[in-house]
């Protein structure tokens, strides 16, 4: 048994797993394990749980019968080593697992041997497929006549030239194939015109070509000589005042745990549970080809699977802390990928500074942060996730989207000489289709305790007038979210709108409700109309907040199972039970991202872009919780006196 009941899984906890369900008889020669994932006990259980109470160890596996598509999701007590329950899931109204890696094997060989689909590469003067590479992209759902009930992925393909070539610079553009991953057949195949295979080379190694290297760079070494400051227990770190705990799973990946402040002696909770619950990647070429390119990374392709193996000095640098993360492969057998979160501590520029003119002092703070990271890879893109713990109290996620944007032929102008509308151009030839990058945070809130509120905080112009005479006056208006129905609302850049979560029952010293806001960097939501099947699938996307009240089965904005869900079981439906949020147990789900309208800069590989919220304590304290972080050590710190100013 596992020291904690939110404790990650083990190797030893997967592979006992499985031994359970082959005894059980559900593991036969076309079985797959597209998820196993730890069952979470209840919030309020957690809660009460003290060190040595004993708890059932539960694990949640969802098989699929690769011959005959049916889906059971199985439920393993590892305390009893039985299973405990078990259910048939009806992949037509729930959706269907999610792809797993072996299925992007699968679609090439379908299609090398697919008669239509080697015409039309013919066609184009590509008679050998083997230098063909598919990319098995998610169905979604769009009610074509045919496809309910199929596990289906849709295939669009690109040129390799040699075993080392870029691929996504040589897009085999108007042609896309329809494949059942079940039947193992095309089920369709569209073909749409014949474009130009560009064929420019696109290495971005500089071992690839013949661009010089730079030689203006001088090393840059982060040593911390008396070691780091944080400390790792199993899965809890301590750094600071900080104290919480490190998971993983296959959907989210990293996901951070009953994160807590000390303050006065006492630990006091802030967020319970913390991830990256969702992102989806919604294209805007409506052309026959890629009208349904829309792909959401965790619930369609798992972000915790697609997790790289970070390397000291490339991904990480510093004095480096690393967890590995064990997932269970397509057979559900165990795998640990190696060092798959990244820990660090950094400096961040300056934490205070005052210069005081009147007594002569002059005080410099130098601010710090803990790094939490992981990197995956889905396809062409690569994602980094990184939350950031400060001194003072604040919390932050960052989102680096870098890799290669994916590429179609770019069809050049339209007849009447106007630009193509829905890519851009980014190298002669190439297109890159216009995109979104859309995350949904989940932050399971609990602001000095589980009795929760949220009020929509903005800054108000005042009007001149006999209370405003000289027209310098602004105020700000707080507004209570009471109910669910409420709670779906969208930021405001011009009212500088910000979301504060409050606990009414707890004070400061001033009398007011102890609290965190959250700050939006309020970027465009979805901008796929609100009829499309991605607004219906998605529906998060369409608002930067939901605000729900906390349920255990409520994990995923877009539902359980993402992949080819028509969209009944995600956020927007939860709501309409309108239930109480004044004072309760509160879950934000937080939408924020990128809208991409691809550069020539951007290729053949994307320089990082990020985006990210902020948490901010707003009097959760009742002065500066930094206040007795040390002055510099530094031998290059020498304070001014005012008089050299």
């Amino acid at each position: 048994m596992t020291a904690h009941p939110l404790d990650r899984l083990t190797t030893e906890e997967i592979a006992r797993n499985r031994g359970v369900l082959d005894r059980a008889g559900l593991i036969g020669p076309a079985t797959r394990f597209p998820l196993v994932m730890l069952v979470e006990p209840p919030k309020r259980e957690v809660l009460s749980w003290k060190e040595g109470d004993p708890w059932d160890r539960c694990v949640r596996t969802t098989l699929l019968d690769r011959d005959t598509g049916e889906v059971s999701e199985v439920v393993v007590s590892l305390t009893h080593d039985k299973v405990v329950s078990r259910r048939e899931v009806d992949v037509t109204a729930e959706g269907q697992p999610p792809i797993m890696g072996e299925e992007f094997g699968l679609v090439e060989q379908i299609l090398w041997q697919d008669e239509s689909w080697c015409a039309a590469m013919a066609r184009r003067g590509l008679d050998e497929p083997s230098r063909i590479r598919v990319s098995a992209l998610s169905a979604g759902c769009f009610g074509l006549p045919g496809e309910e009930g199929r596990r289906l992925v849709r295939c669009l393909s690109f040129l390799q030239l040699d075993d080392r070539d870029n691929v996504w610079a040589h897009p085999i553009d108007g042609v896309v194939a329809y494949v059942d991953l079940v039947t193992r057949e095309v089920v369709e195949l569209i073909d749409d015109g014949l474009f130009p295979v560009p064929a420019e080379r696109a290495d971005f190694e500089l071992n690839a070509g013949d661009r010089p290297v730079r030689d203006t760079q001088r090393p840059i070494e982060i040593t911390q000589p008396e070691g780091p400051s944080f400390t790792v227990e199993g899965n809890v770190v301590r750094w600071e005042k900080w104290r919480f705990r490190i998971g993983f799973d296959q959907v989210e990946g990293l996901t951070l745990h009953q994160i807590g402040f000390e303050d006065d002696g006492r630990l006091r909770p802030i967020v319970y549970r913390a991830s990256v619950a969702e992102m989806v990647v919604p294209y805007g070429d409506p052309s026959p080809v890629r009208f349904w390119q829309n792909y959401f990374d965790a619930g369609e392709y798992s972000l915790g699977k697609d997790a790289n193996a970070l390397e000291l000095g490339c991904d990480c640098l510093g004095e480096i802390h690393y967890f590995d993360a064990a997932i269970a492969d397509d057979d559900g057998a165990p795998r640990t990928i190696r060092n798959a979160i990244c820990m660090h501590e950094e400096d961040a520029g300056v934490l205070w500074k005052h210069t005081d003119l009147y007594n002569g002092s002059s005080s410099t703070r130098r601010q710090r942060r803990l790094v939490i990271s992981f990197f995956i890879t889905v396809g062409n893109y690569d994602y980094g996730f990184y939350w950031y713990l400060y001194l003072d109290g604040t919390i932050e996620l960052e989102c680096k989207a870098t890799g290669v944007v994916f590429a179609s032929a770019y069809p050049g102008p339209r007849a009447d000489g106007s630009a193509y509308p829905w890519a851009s151009e980014i190298a002669p030839g190439v297109g890159a289709p216009f995109h979104q990058h859309l995350f949904s945070a989940r932050l399971d809130m609990m602001v000095d305790g589980v009795g929760n509120a949220v009020d929509e905080v903005d800054a108000v112009r005042v009007p001149a007038g006999p209370e405003n005479p000289y027209g310098n006056a602004f105020t700000r208006r707080a507004t209570r979210i009471r109910r669910e129905r409420e709670g779906a609302r969208m930021a405001d850049g011009h009212a500088g709108r910000t979301w504060h979560v409050v606990n009414p029952g707890r004070r400061n010293r001033m009398g007011q409700p102890v609290g965190y806001a959250l700050h939006p960097e309020g970027q465009p939501t979805l901008l796929a109309d609100p009829s499309s099947s991605i607004a219906r699938r998605a529906a998060f996307t369409t608002r930067h907040l939901w605000v729900t009240a906390h349920d255990d089965a409520e994990r995923y904005p877009a539902g359980r199972y993402v992949n080819q869900n028509p969209g009944n079981s995600g956020i927007d439906t939860w709501i309409g039970a309108d239930r109480d949020l004044d004072g309760q147990d509160l879950v934000l789900w937080h939408t924020f991202g990128l809208t991409h309208f691809p550069r020539p800069e951007d290729w053949p590989i994307m320089p990082v872009d990020r985006t990210g919220f902020v948490l901010k304590p707003v009097g959760f304290f009742d002065r500066n919780p930094a206040l007795d972080v040390p002055a510099p050590k530094s031998g290059h710190c020498h304070a001014a006196s005012p008089d050299q100013i």
